[in-house]
């Protein structure tokens, strides 16, 4: 049987967070790009279709990310990647879609494996991650990342919310802008059971920040906006720093049942955005670590490497440790006559 597109994927997950790596059949894209960021906005404007393709219905699920790898534009970098998300959303960095990606190249022999240690470099949107991975007998039992700089732009910013009042968050950059807030303040405790309010809340607490506040990262202004949501609170076990929920970043909100999801994981971007804010504060020093667990009680540990700065602020480059599992190996196939070549959504489940 013929078909249009057939498309080589790998599925994983990072402390229960999906991540489908793509890594083949992807040679008609022609992604031009100087760097990773502009290649970013190049799919974003121009061939949004293929995220649509491999993350809506029927291949797809609205918790759902995809990873396509790319060849680097950086020399320094062993393989390029451009993370999507179901709500139409590009990240410039995602720790826990590094680590499913890292865990496929080398446990599926695309970048070579050594044992008991493997170093790579991954091209994101963010720029350049080191990723140094744990290795036996063929597999990946740990993957740490050296994130990018990460700091606070704004601490204690009163935002305003309505039927809530006044909410208090800090700003941080952990590779993404995310607006950070006490959830036991909100009365929260991070459970499972209470995603769908967390999400409510979250995405507006991220709307009324985008709304009140201005942000633009220093080395590069089209990085401009709050992007996602951090909620922490004490950890559920005694041997962990902080829990944290974090709401995935979405398009802004066109009406008022559009949602979200959470992160299943304790989000490596979103744990490095808040050891930044812990820096900003005088709280972190070199070789400190924030133990995070996530809504799942999955636990990723952020590390400050060293100091540095960004502009005008002070920074800590963070390494976050965790784990990916892969899931299954797929080919996803688009017929000619496929009436859905772009997938589709219903309001049943997927944001408005």
């Amino acid at each position: 049987m013929q078909f249009t597109k057939t498309i080589t994927a790998v599925d994983a997950h990072a402390a229960g967070m999906h991540g489908r790596v793509v890594v083949g059949g992807v040679g008609a894209l022609n992604v031009p790009g100087r760097t990773m960021f502009e290649k970013k906005r190049y799919l974003e404007q121009h061939q949004d279709d293929f995220r649509k393709l491999m993350l809506r219905e029927p291949r797809g699920n609205p918790a759902a990310m995809v990873n396509l790898v790319l060849p680097p534009t950086n020399p320094a970098a062993d393989a390029g990647v451009v993370i999507m998300e179901q709500s139409e959303y590009y990240p410039s960095m995602s720790g826990s879609n590094v680590m499913c990606v890292t865990t496929v190249l080398l446990e599926c022999g695309i970048v070579t494996m050594t044992e008991p240690q493997s170093a790579l470099t991954l091209e994101t949107p963010a720029g350049l991650v080191s990723v140094i991975a744990e290795c036996r007998g063929g597999r990946v039992l740990g993957v740490t990342i050296t994130n990018v700089p990460c700091f606070a732009p704004r601490l204690d910013v009163p935002i305003e919310l309505a039927d809530v009042g006044t909410v208090t968050i800090d700003i941080g950059y952990g590779g993404m802008f995310y607006a950070i807030a006490d959830g036991a303040r909100l009365g929260f405790r991070l459970t499972p059971d209470e995603g769908a309010d967390i999400v409510e809340i979250g995405e507006r607490l991220r709307d009324a920040a985008r709304e009140q506040v201005s942000i633009a990262h220093p080395d590069n202004p089209q990085i401009n906006q709050i992007e996602g949501t951090l909620f922490h609170g004490p950890p559920h076990d005694p041997g962990n720093s902080s829990r944290s929920a974090v709401v995935v970043p979405s398009p802004v909100r066109r009406s008022r049942h559009t949602r979200a999801i959470l992160d299943r994981s304790p989000c490596g971007t979103g744990t490095s955005a808040q050891l930044a804010t812990r820096h900003a504060r005088g709280q972190v020093k070199i070789g400190d670590e924030l133990r995070q667990e996530g809504i799942l009680g999955t636990v990723f540990v952020a590390r400050a490497l060293e100091f540095g700065q960004v502009g005008d602020h002070a920074a800590v480059v963070p390494t976050i440790r965790g784990r990916a599992w892969i899931t299954s190996f797929s080919q996803y196939v688009l017929a000619p006559d496929d009436p859905f070549p772009e997938g589709f959504t219903v309001g049943d489940v997927w944001p408005s």
